[in-house]
């Protein structure tokens, strides 16, 4: 009788698919690393120094994706996760990870962001131990929740990382308690008033992001429907009973479409309330549309801000560049300490938000102008400006490189760089180091059992 081979090499690949690996590091994304058959091999989850059974998900050329079967030796740094929250859920990928060993990691992903691409002088940085923030947990004052209609239920939280399959939460720890209550009290609103719920699947119109923001300050809360459509049957009912719940001032309804792949739309309209919600950091007030960008961790912001103003070094007579200036956070804190401050953000409502909040502060000293910085700040160097100090905070991306050019070509004396990611910021200093020396480098936890951390550089102009 001939034997079944294929059989035999299936069961042979089944047994494959699980292995035992022993952890040797982290990812920059939190994710064990460790090694298989010569290849990198990721398996979220598990933490260094430990022995772990990985199930392989997807083998590539160069590295293995694997998910964590087990744990046969664990890492005296490894804590519990979080009781009744899905571990699948993004958003809290070291929270397995004791909170001091988090702090030294997102030092090392700076550390090891250098090593990778060697700005001059790298191994001579001064990088300073993180400062950590006030609150492991509850303190994010945003929640960006999705919503669906799954067979029949109603599902209001996260999708799983890099997937359309939604995970209801009545529980994230990170989340503060006012935006997560709200959140859960507007979930029963929709169903009580039966409010339509987008379906990508159907293309039918409906509700599809519940947004809710919360003053630190003030204890405002802000509620933003994006929704798929503009006439949703019992949306203004919705929107009504969401007023009466505690502390919310404002219902907005924003609309997009199935086409955009951003969660936010264009068009934004206020159903009830206040156009604004004030958030206060270091005695100035800010006021936010619903699109406004803002930190998320209102307590920490306040060091994040501090931190880098204080390594501005700034003087009295001194021009201020906040370039990608958001809503005017840092030019209109630095205000009382220059000059004069100019403000340069790509965003129309951003810039309104930014001199919307001058006048607020009543402050004379401070234009935003609406552009690309790389194109702003030379115009204004001719126009006769003094470029004395700038400060820049830009999105993950970096810095873009016709304006790294820009910034070498009119070489303000003081500079502080604010980043969210340690990969381009080390690349951006391969440019910038070639005219620039970095003093320091401090980061700033502000998002707790993530591995995201914000970094501050200070660069002075090589003499």
């Amino acid at each position: 009788m001939k034997k079944n081979t294929n059989f035999k090499h299936r069961n042979q690949e089944e047994k494959e698919k699980n292995v035992i690996i022993t952890i040797k590091r982290l990812g920059i994304n939190g994710e064990g690393i460790g090694y298989y058959r010569k290849k990198i091999i990721f398996v979220p989850g598990a933490l260094p120094n430990e022995v772990v059974v990985a199930k392989i998900v997807k083998e590539y050329p160069h590295y293995i994706d694997a998910e964590l079967v087990r744990i046969k030796e664990k890492s005296a740094d490894r804590v519990d996760f979080p009781s009744g929250v899905n571990p699948e859920i993004g958003g809290l990928e070291l929270a397995h990870l004791s909170y001091k060993k988090q702090l030294e990691f997102k030092k090392d992903n700076v550390l090891e962001a250098l090593k990778k691409y060697h700005p001059r002088g790298y191994n001579k940085y001064k990088i300073k131990n993180t400062i950590p923030a006030p609150d492991e947990w509850h303190y994010r004052n945003k929640a960006q929740y999705q919503i669906e209609l799954d067979h029949g239920k109603v599902k209001l939280g996260l999708f799983a990382p890099n997937s359309h399959r939604l995970i209801d939460l009545p529980e994230m720890p990170t989340q503060s308690v006012g935006t997560q209550k709200t959140e859960r009290e507007i979930k029963k609103l929709i169903e009580k008033h039966h409010v339509f719920i987008a379906s990508r699947q159907k293309h039918l119109d409906g509700i599809k992001t519940v947004v809710v923001r919360q003053s630190e300050a003030t204890k405002e809360i802000q509620v933003t429907l994006i929704t798929v459509g503009h006439k949703i049957k019992n949306l203004i009912p919705l929107a009504k009973d969401i007023m009466k719940l505690p502390n919310v001032v404002s219902v907005f309804q924003n609309e997009t479409d199935w086409r955009n792949p951003q969660v936010w739309g264009n068009k934004t309209e206020k159903l009830f309330g206040k156009n604004k919600i004030t958030e206060v950091i270091l005695g100035k007030k800010f006021e936010l549309s619903p699109r406004a960008f803002f930190q998320l961790n209102p307590v920490q912001t306040v060091t994040l801000y501090s931190e880098a103003l204080k390594y501005l070094d700034l003087t009295p007579e001194q021009t201020l560049i906040d370039a990608y200036s958001g809503v005017g956070t840092l030019g209109i804190l630095a205000a009382d300490q220059v000059k004069q401050v100019v403000g340069i953000e790509t965003i129309p409502e951003a810039v309104e938000d930014a001199r919307h909040n001058v006048k607020l502060n009543q402050l004379r000293n401070a234009d935003y102008f609406q552009g690309s910085v790389e194109k702003v700040l030379p115009e204004l160097q001719k126009g006769g400006l003094s470029i004395d100090a700038l400060i820049v905070d830009p999105p993950r991306t970096g810095l873009a490189k016709s304006l790294l050019k820009t910034i070498l070509r009119v070489k303000p004396t003081t500079f502080v760089y604010i980043s969210c990611n340690p990969s381009t910021l080390a690349q951006d200093l391969v440019l910038l180091s070639e005219e620039y020396d970095v003093r320091l480098i401090q980061n700033i936890d502000m998002l707790p059992q993530t591995p995201r951390c914000e970094c501050i550089v200070k660069l002075t102009l090589r003499k």
